[in-house]
């Protein structure tokens, strides 16, 4: 308290918070010279109208008792109504009416605001228990309006976002404690949490291991990869304004989507429209928002699965077409008429027409350079890149197969012997066709279906045999012996070194890469088993006794019986989520996990010819009689953010031409692998021992095919590697593209890349992988 100096010791004793009020009023209604004289106070009036400048005077004391506080709330003097008091006197507790006030004299006024400072002195050297009691003191005896200021001081400067200030690794550990929904929610606070939860990969890793969708890493990978080559190649372009999401997260959207639209949407759109006149559909693509279709008429439709509308229709064979595969805006066909002819979709003109077979070419696939894993003669596994370039593998009823240089856009068109001449033989150009790389020669019969990644080639045929080639060097590394009747499927999965075979006998076999044997023989099927499907969990089948079976690939254990259908399976396709199959009459939908039927997407029509899905679109080509017809599905909304997956597992996004900084994001990748597989069960992507004991296994093997090269035994026959430095009697000397030749096209071989330095660590999250020892 200040007592005022004045002569008088009867004098009323002042509090502070009172002088400061009066000597406001008294700067508020006072004349220009402030300090002259003595003013009543009983006799102004209270309505004298204020000065502009009336409340400057009065706001200082409260800033410059926290500096670090932000700007007053308080509004502007400038054009504002009469002031009114900003700390009014509150009466005592317990007061009934406000007591009379004493004349204040100014310079005392202006003495107890100079003695502000010294109090701030002597209330900062109290310590810290005493000053709380001080300002609780005060606090008790402010009015609500002084304590709804100080609220909205206090609350922007206590307050602190958490997530921000935590480092990324208890940021992520924090999250990962919420469920998917509470964590979508959190992402829309603010854009810190939002940069901070859309870019985690753990957290989002986590989620989709939490949830059970996450297959192992093989495909999440190759998920990323894609969504990073798309907006390497800004495809499609991102808005500047917000973040970009870690592939992770759109990779958990997308497949929350597939699990739950597939079911739960009970009504999806739907349209048919007449395609091929009543002919048979033999091969059905989804393909880059395109719908390919392929006929035993000799030609292929291109349609919109938006409206249905014809696109493109591509003629040129001269047989029926039994054999497609597409990249971007390339097509492959394979015909009875012994040629493959390649197509430009953005044109529709067929730009390369190459022969060679000399029978109906039955199966194709195009084969993209990829990394992959390649044991050394140490029994080093390093990752290299294969194929250099983009290849085709073609397999015909001639018993061999061929391998072509995949044309890129703008290299030279190239018509075969007879493209345009009847009379001459297509059979006879192979020699003089630039982009033939070699001839696979060795089965017996026809060449029924074939698989291809990286350099390893599965085919499959009439001779009861299964052969696995490497298309690099073309020699024939094994060939797998164990059924005893025509061979109508193939599949591969160079990751696990396994491939599965289905055959007439009614069996189902699983062979390991490295050693040539079999796995498992897997039976149940009473007839031909001529469909095969293998995802990172399922290995389904699919027969003519009018069931499918879901199988467990690595142990072979038989999970589930899919028996509903009345007539033999003529089309299947599945994911980690459901099986679409089809056959005499319907087509339906099966849970892959629990082998329940879900619904039938059509009944009541004459056959089904093929199905396909990706994402959220579904496609299927039947018979209804005389007419073909293609039904097309959109499970999705228009809000849906839903990128699907390709059956295959592999994405051609990418292109090989923009090998720049490729190395340096396959080591972003590694690092993120570093990140990710820190479970002990989970498999390796670089296994050191069981490569080397599959070595040592596969030695006396080996020469025990030396010693009986001829007769049939359990899982090889005859097969030996031919020496690098000898190419095998198959292979034709074709000239190397990027050598001097009269027709090669002049594209460098790219050269063996160098080996990836090992990545321990990442500068945000430090752990280190843990190898599973078998």
């Amino acid at each position: 308290m200040v007592r005022p100096d004045s002569t008088g010791s009867s004098s009323k004793v002042v509090g502070l918070v009172e002088a400061v009020e009066r000597y406001g009023r008294k700067r508020s209604h006072g004349t220009d010279n402030m300090m002259e004289g003595v003013e009543p106070t009983t006799e102004r009036e209270t309505h004298t109208p204020p000065r502009k400048k009336a409340r400057a005077t009065h706001l200082p004391p409260i800033t410059t008792l926290n500096a670090a506080a932000p700007p007053s709330p308080l509004p502007s003097p400038h054009g504002s109504p009469p002031p009114q008091p900003i700390w009014p006197s509150a009466p005592p507790s317990g007061a009934s009416s406000p007591q009379p006030q004493a004349p204040l004299q100014p310079d005392l006024a202006l003495t107890t605001l100079l003695t502000l400072p010294s109090l701030l002195s002597h209330f900062t050297s109290l310590p810290q228990p005493l000053q709380s009691h001080f300002l609780l003191t005060l606090l008790r005896h402010s009015p609500l309006p002084v304590l709804r200021t100080l609220h909205s001081i206090l609350t922007p400067t206590l307050a602190r976002d958490f997530l921000t200030l935590l480092p990324p690794e208890l940021a992520s550990h924090v999250l990962s404690f919420l469920p998917y929904s509470t964590v979508v929610r959190a992402s829309r606070v603010s854009k810190a949490w939002r940069v901070i939860i859309d870019s985690d990969p753990v957290l989002w890793s986590d989620l989709l291991k939490s949830t059970k969708i996450w297959f192992g890493g093989v495909t999440e990978r190759a998920f990323a990869h894609s969504i990073f080559a798309r907006r390497r190649l800004n495809i499609p372009p991102t808005p500047k304004t917000l973040p970009l999401s870690h592939p992770y997260k759109m990779l958990f959207k997308s497949r929350q989507l597939t699990r739950t639209r597939w079911v739960d949407n009970e009504n999806p759109k739907h349209r048919s429209f007449p395609a091929h006149g009543s002919s048979v559909v033999t091969c059905l693509l989804l393909s880059h928002g395109r719908i390919i279709s392929a006929s035993d008429d000799h030609s292929i439709h291109v349609y919109s699965p938006l409206t249905g509308e014809l696109l493109q229709m591509l003629d040129g064979h001269e047989g029926g077409v039994w054999a497609l595969a597409a990249c971007k805006d390339t097509l492959v066909s394979g015909s009875t008429d012994r040629t493959v002819r390649i197509w430009n979709l953005a044109t529709g003109r067929c730009t390369h027409i190459f022969g060679g077979h000399t029978s109906t070419v039955r199966c194709l696939a195009i084969v993209k350079p990829e990394w992959i894993e390649i044991e050394g003669d140490s029994g080093v596994i390093t990752r290299e890149k294969w194929p250099k370039r983009s290849v085709i593998v073609t397999g015909s009823r001639d018993h061999s197969l061929r391998v072509w240089t995949l044309p890129r856009p703008g290299d030279p068109e190239y018509r075969c012997y007879g493209a345009d001449d009847s009379e001459a033989d297509p059979a006879d150009d192979a020699d003089d066709n630039p982009y033939h790389k070699m001839h696979l020669e060795g089965h017996d019969h026809a060449v029924r279906a074939l698989a291809a990644r990286g350099r390893t080639l599965v085919s499959g045929s009439y001779d009861c045999t299964v052969r696995i080639w490497d298309i690099v060097t073309g020699e024939c590394k094994w060939v797998l012996v164990g059924h005893t009747q025509k061979v109508y499927s193939v599949v591969l999965d160079i990751h696990r070194q396994i491939a599965c075979s289905g055959s007439m006998d009614g069996t189902v076999r699983v062979w390991n890469l490295r050693t040539g044997q079999c796995q498992h023989t897997l039976t149940g099927h009473t007839s031909l088993v001529g469909l095969l499907g293998l995802s990172p969990s399922h290995l389904v089948s699919a027969a003519a006794d009018s069931t499918l079976r879901i199988w467990d690939p690595e142990s072979g254990e038989l999970r589930h019986t899919l028996a509903a259908h009345t007539g033999a399976i003529t089309c299947f396709q599945h994911d980690e989520f459901k099986v679409l199959s089809g056959s005499d009459g319907t087509l339906k939908m099966w849970n892959v996990r629990d082998g329940t039927v879900v619904r039938d997407l059509l009944t009541g029509i004459q056959g089904v010819w093929q199905v396909v899905f990706e994402g959220r679109w579904c496609v299927a080509a039947s018979n209804r009689n005389p007419a073909t017809v293609l039904d097309v599905w959109d499970f999705g909304t228009d809000e849906d953010e839903w990128i699907g997956e390709p059956p295959s597992g592999f994405y051609d996004d990418d292109t090989e031409e923009e090998d720049e900084g490729e190395e340096i994001e396959q080591a972003d990748v590694d690092a993120m692998d570093q990140d990710l597989e820190v479970e002990v069960s989970e498999e390796s992507t670089e296994p050191e021992e069981p490569q080397e004991c599959a070595r040592d296994s596969s030695q006396p093997l080996a020469a025990e095919v030396e010693d009986v090269p001829m007769e049939r035994v359990e899982g090889i026959r005859a097969s030996k590697w031919a020496p690098p430095s000898k190419p095998s009697g198959h292979q034709r000397n074709r000239p190397v593209l990027g050598e001097p030749s009269s027709r090669a096209i002049s594209h460098p071989v790219d050269g063996i890349p160098s080996r990836l330095p090992p990545i321990n660590e990442t500068p945000t999250r430090p752990r280190i992988r843990q190898k599973q020892r078998r």
